[in-house]
């Protein structure tokens, strides 16, 4: 899988430059994608985004750095990126749970906090194979509400179940039951900005000829091309695991590349909870070669 090889020599490159600045744009080139494929798919690979994996491989070699006797917190803090020592302090014993300057004065390595470079491997698992087809779509509108959420550090796995909790418990759940069409619900993942570490959940319907609910928004979502893949499995463990399936293993295997618009999450009508074994589901993720 030359996807996830690439994905090895990106993290070569970045344990050979964490003294300087790192181009989300120069990963990409290395690994033969567009910027947001290499970001997007990083994230979901590792469960962490870019920059928090760039800070902690800096934050681990600063500290390492730290126990020479000749070298200064505030070099440190600039060679990695710092513009000032608050800062670095800050982060490094958010990390580590101990300042700097109690590094350089205690000069002990068990102390600090070891976060070691990425490796990518292939896997044998023998997992069932993906069931998937593709699909084209025209422009369609949806109408819901949403939230932003933070993929730093894996919260958007926990942020996005909390949401729907918070949706199926209150009014907008029983609003979206009563306003779906054969479709069902969707769970959208969009407006994407994966450098500010953030991206946003929307809930919605087909918009259709409804009239728009007092506090629903109306969101377009483009014509694509989009993979689909059937899940079924108690939610929300099933559906983040196929998403993750299809990030390791699909992307490296067929050449395709997130198209970078919304994300889909398709929620057919059928009985049963969410939570029972044979709930069925759909991920719709669109794509470009």
């Amino acid at each position: 899988m030359k996807g996830l090889e690439r994905l090895g020599e990106s993290m070569h490159y970045i344990e050979e430059h964490l003294d300087r600045k790192i181009e989300a744009e120069e990963l990409a080139s290395i690994c033969c994608m567009s910027k947001f494929h290499f970001l997007r798919m990083f994230q979901m690979v590792t469960d962490m985004t870019l920059t928090s994996y760039i800070r902690n491989r800096r934050l681990t070699i600063a500290a390492r750095e730290l126990l020479h006797p000749n070298v200064k917190v505030i070099d440190i803090a600039l060679k990695f990126g710092y513009e000032t020592p608050e800062s670095f302090a800050k982060a490094f014993r958010k990390m580590h749970g101990i300042s700097p300057s109690e590094v350089k004065k205690t000069q002990n390595p068990n102390r600090i906090t070891a976060f070691p470079p990425l490796t990518f491997q292939i896997t044998v698992k023998g997992e069932g194979k993906m069931n998937y087809q593709i699909v084209e779509k025209p422009a369609f509108n949806v109408m819901g509400t949403g939230l932003k959420v933070s993929t730093r550090d894996g919260d958007n796995f926990k942020e996005v179940p909390a949401f729907w909790k918070e949706v199926n418990n209150g009014k907008v759940g029983q609003l979206l039951e009563d306003l779906k069409s054969d479709t069902g619900v969707f769970g959208i993942c969009m407006e994407f900005a994966p450098e500010q570490e953030e991206f946003t959940y929307f809930v919605a319907v087909e918009k259709g000829e409804h009239v728009v609910p007092d506090g629903f928004v109306v969101k377009e979502i483009p014509a694509s091309t989009w993979a689909v893949f059937h899940v079924v499995g108690a939610m929300p463990d099933a559906i983040q695991h196929t998403i993750k399936r299809i990030y390791a293993e699909w992307f490296p295997g067929t050449g395709y590349q997130h198209a970078g618009t919304a994300e889909l999450e398709v929620y057919p009508p059928q009985r049963g909870k969410h939570s029972q074994e044979d709930y069925q589901t759909e991920i719709w993720i669109p794509i470009i070669k």
